[in-house]
C-alpha cells in the first residue's frame, strides 16, 4: 500500500498465465466478470459508460469507465452505492482503479493501483478485497474455476 499526505492507494502486481486479451475479457464483460468477483454486473465498457457489480448480498460498487486501451489499459472510478445502513465510506465515483495489463511470455502481468482512497482504513479495507478477488481472476483468466465466492454468504 502507498500513502501520501492527500490520498491513500492500493498497489498490487499479479501473473496471470492467460494472454492480455483473455485477461482484458474477463474486466470488460459480465458473463466473464461475474466468474471471478460479484453476483452480477452491468457493465458499459466505453469512456463515459457506467457498471454496476453486485459483490456480494447489499454490496454494489459503482463507477464510470475513464480510459480503455483494449488490451492493455482499463481506468475506471469506484465507490460502494449506498446500502440499507446508509452511504458508505467510499461513494461511487470518488476512487480511482487503473489497471495495466503487460505481455509476459504466455502470460499477462497485471498491475493494479486503486487510488484515491480517503484514509488508510479504507485502503486496508480495500487491500483486504483485492487481495481476495485477484487471485480469483487469476485462476479464472487461466482457465480454471475460482469456486463459489465465500465472501457471498458471510462477512468480508
Amino acid at each position: 500500500m502507498e500513502s501520501t499526505a492527500e490520498t491513500t492507494a492500493v498497489v498490487r502486481e499479479i501473473a496471470i498465465e492467460a494472454s492480455p486479451e483473455t485477461v482484458w475479457q474477463f474486466l470488460v464483460d459480465p458473463e466473464y466478470a461475474t466468474r471471478w468477483m460479484g453476483q452480477t454486473a452491468t457493465l458499459d465498457p466505453r469512456p463515459g459508460g457506467v457498471y454496476h457489480v453486485e459483490v456480494i448480498p447489499g454490496h454494489t460498487a459503482s463507477g464510470e469507465f475513464v480510459e480503455l486501451d483494449p488490451p492493455r489499459r482499463l481506468v475506471q472510478t469506484w465507490g460502494w452505492e449506498p446500502g440499507e445502513d446508509g452511504p458508505r465510506s467510499v461513494p461511487p465515483g470518488s476512487t480511482t482503479i487503473e489497471i495495466e495489463l503487460v505481455s509476459d511470455g504466455d502470460g499477462t502481468l497485471v498491475r493494479f493501483m486503486h487510488r484515491d482512497l480517503p484514509d488508510t482504513a479504507a485502503a486496508d479495507s480495500h487491500a483486504h478485497g483485492w487481495d481476495h478477488y485477484l487471485p480469483r481472476l487469476a485462476t479464472a483468466a487461466a482457465g480454471g474455476d475460482p469456486g463459489p465466492d465465500p465472501w457471498i454468504s458471510g462477512p468480508m
